[in-house]
């Protein structure tokens, strides 16, 4: 698979208590995916980028909302959420790769 198609997967993580809570527990760690991505690229992306070994990936579609507003009604994108099962002993340290990115 090509680089670029790797690098361009994985849109951002998702931080809630929900997904906090999934990487306390169950070291699953949860992204925003490109739409058309399936999970064996998906696993591929976060072995790359991130250096680790992946166990399992869900994924699902997300519905976008319908929301008012004074010019009419309008629809939110529709968009996919990855959840990514990493193998014992591999973990994702999102704080030290923001503190890498500003350094460079």
């Amino acid at each position: 698979m090509m680089h670029s198609r790797l690098m361009n997967i994985l849109r951002a993580p998702i931080i809630t208590e929900k997904s906090t809570r999934a990487i306390e527990l169950n070291n699953t760690f949860v992204f925003k995916v490109v739409k058309d991505a399936d999970k064996h690229e998906i696993k591929q992306a976060v072995e790359t980028i991130f250096n680790v070994q992946v166990d399992s990936v869900r994924t699902l579609n997300v519905m976008g909302k319908k929301r008012r507003s004074a010019h009419g009604i309008g629809v939110r994108s529709d968009w996919k959420k990855a959840y990514v099962t990493l193998k014992e002993g591999s973990t994702i340290d999102f704080t030290a790769q923001a503190a890498e990115k500003e350094s460079n």
